[in-house]
């Protein structure tokens, strides 16, 4: 949901790029032979995908890292691996409607948004609404799998819409599923033993963009946060007035900055409500492979230590991370 420097085109882009491919589509056909081809729209549903999908799958991920999934302008190579799929894997909850290039690239490589063949992974979540600041309508909050318990919802229906499109390895869907399935379980334990250690005049959790709603619903936390949605003026003074006068009112002891927004505005508030930021974490995309946050559960993991560490005054097991060294793109 944040602005980034990520090419924002028309829904009209993508069946430009889909004649600029040309006949010869061989490429995806090649990669297919061996087992399920797969595509997922971002980083996150991707490593879900690739974990129960197993080794076989091939699994491509149409927006890079550091790049918007709402705003977004499919590549030739996205249009040419949607079409030759099995399986598109999507967020849903709105993440992927920028100018509507989810639904141009689905009916470009000739899926139908309503089958078996297109899974919405957070279909069944029960969706928490953002309301802006400027009073214009609300609109639904996509970060539902920043809380571990509808990342089982994910994973469920991620085993489901492999199995429709490849029944004959159902079992191996099922178990790693499973495995999947009790690793959040135990990360959701984790959640709830160690927050409830936060204490209560400290239940707060600020942050720049109101991301963490689903979490903070979950494990009992109120969000502040400077701007609900992004828009054109993040961080004006208006919205690090009211988030300053919230962290002075409650007494909020920290505040963190996501992995993938500009510092700056949240370093005003910290300066100007005399707070530390204790830490970064993760809130739309993983960290980069192999490091700090590079899976979906590691990413949990790392933000539940995070907010642990900063909200209790103790030191997790991640406190030597460079929090400050984030992308400002």
């Amino acid at each position: 949901m944040h602005k980034k420097l990520a090419t924002i085109g028309s829904a009209g882009a993508v069946a430009l790029l889909f004649s600029a491919c040309g006949p010869s589509v061989t490429s995806a056909e090649e990669e297919i032979k061996d087992g399920v081809h797969i595509v997922a729209t971002f980083s996150i549903v991707a490593d879900m995908v690739e974990n129960i999908a197993g080794p076989q799958a091939h699994v491509h991920s149409i927006v890079p890292l550091g790049v918007d999934p709402h705003e977004y302008t499919p590549l030739a190579a996205d249009i040419e691996e949607t079409t030759h799929a099995d399986v598109v894997f999507f967020n849903g909850l709105n993440m992927e409607v920028g100018d509507g290039w989810f639904e141009s690239l689905i009916d470009t490589a000739g899926k139908e948004a309503d089958s078996d063949q297109v899974v919405e992974v957070s279909a069944g979540v029960e969706p928490m609404y953002l309301a802006p600041s400027d009073g214009s309508e609300h609109e639904i909050n996509p970060h539902a799998f920043l809380d571990p318990t509808v990342g089982m919802i994910y994973a469920e229906n991620i085993r489901d819409g492999l199995i429709a499109n490849d029944p004959d390895n159902a079992q191996e869907y099922e178990a790693r599923a499973a495995e999947y399935l009790d690793d959040l379980r135990d990360i959701d334990a984790q959640y709830q033993e160690k927050l409830a250690e936060i204490p209560p005049d400290q239940r707060v959790l600020v942050t720049s963009e109101n991301a963490y709603q689903y979490m903070a619903a979950r494990y009992d936390l109120t969000t502040g946060y400077i701007w609900a949605i992004d828009t054109e003026e993040q961080g004006s003074p208006g919205q690090i007035t009211q988030l300053v006068s919230l962290i002075r009112e409650r007494k909020v002891p920290v505040v963190f900055v996501e992995s993938n927004v500009d510092t700056r505005p949240m370093e005003t508030v910290a300066d100007e409500a005399e707070v530390p930021i204790a830490g970064t974490i993760f809130s739309d995309e993983l960290g980069k492979p192999d490091e700090t946050g590079g899976t979906y559960l590691a990413m949990l993991e790392h933000n539940l230590t995070q907010i642990h560490s900063g909200l209790t005054g103790k030191t997790g097991a991640d406190s030597g991370d460079d929090d400050r060294d984030v992308n400002t793109e």
